[in-house]
């Protein structure tokens, strides 16, 4: 058997431009045979629209809309389009996470409600509310994975309110996959990324040197590419996964594994 994504039809998120983890995922799951639809997020000036509509086109998009989680006629508007086009889903990628600056460092005592709902909200219910949404067209058999990191279980310096969200996040992961798996044998799973340069992690104060620790430390003595957790997506995607659910597969080049 060999991963074969031919005629499946999946929801990309999260892209936002060559950096991103989620296009790295894209681009694996298109060279498999998927059928992509790719979500945007809605910024006043269009930016991050002409962006990823530039980016994304080599991967011939059947359906390319704009998507703010926390907005919920956005979110219908995407799973009624899925259904007009499609009529069914057989993949979601999760890769949306949010948390202000000021949020990703300092006393975590001193992070606010606002703050702390936010993130909350955009990185870890944000997975909910879409399989809530898009629940009724998930086909027999298919796949949903999210992003996530070790800062979830253990505590990273300046990576403070992500953490808590990453940790709520895996929780609903084994959540969804005990709700979505006896009727149509749906699975949920997360990859547990290494840290990786993106336009995300640029925001984390000192990331290069979590990047030098991991190489440093990590069995294979190297951080990820976003090569690999494409890789490790489709094989989630795919049927060669089948048995696999409600579990967090870390692509950190082992560094999880390391003690002091």
């Amino acid at each position: 058997m060999s991963l074969n994504l031919s005629n499946k039809k999946i929801l990309v998120t999260g892209i936002a431009n060559s950096r991103s983890i989620a296009w790295g995922i894209a681009q694996h799951l298109k060279a498999a045979g998927a059928e992509l639809a790719i979500t945007y997020f809605p910024d006043e000036r269009g930016r991050f629209e002409k962006k990823v509509r530039e980016l994304t086109l080599p991967l011939n998009p059947t359906i390319f809309l704009p998507l703010d989680v926390q907005n919920l006629t956005q979110i219908e508007f995407l799973f009624k389009s899925v259904e007009t086009k499609w009529g069914h889903l057989d993949g979601m990628v999760h890769c949306l996470a949010f948390a202000g600056k000021s949020e990703l460092s300092g006393d975590y005592s001193s992070i606010t409600l606002e703050g702390f709902s936010r993130a909350l909200d955009i990185s870890a219910y944000s997975l909910t509310s879409l399989c809530r949404v898009g629940k009724p067209l998930l086909s027999n058999g298919s796949s949903i994975i999210t992003l996530t990191y070790l800062g979830s279980e253990r505590a990273v310096p300046n990576y403070n309110l992500m953490g808590v969200a990453k940790a709520a996040l895996e929780a609903s992961v084994r959540y969804l996959a005990a709700e979505l798996g006896p009727e149509k044998q749906v699975r949920v799973n997360a990859i547990s990324a290494g840290p990786i340069r993106t336009l995300a992690s640029s925001a984390i104060d000192g990331f290069l040197d979590m990047i030098h620790n991991v190489e440093m430390k990590a069995p294979l003595r190297r951080t990820v590419t976003q090569d690999e957790i494409g890789g490790t997506a489709a094989f989630l995607m795919s049927s060669l996964s089948s048995g696999i659910t409600g579990q967090v597969i870390y692509v950190d080049a082992g560094y999880s594994i390391t003690g002091i």
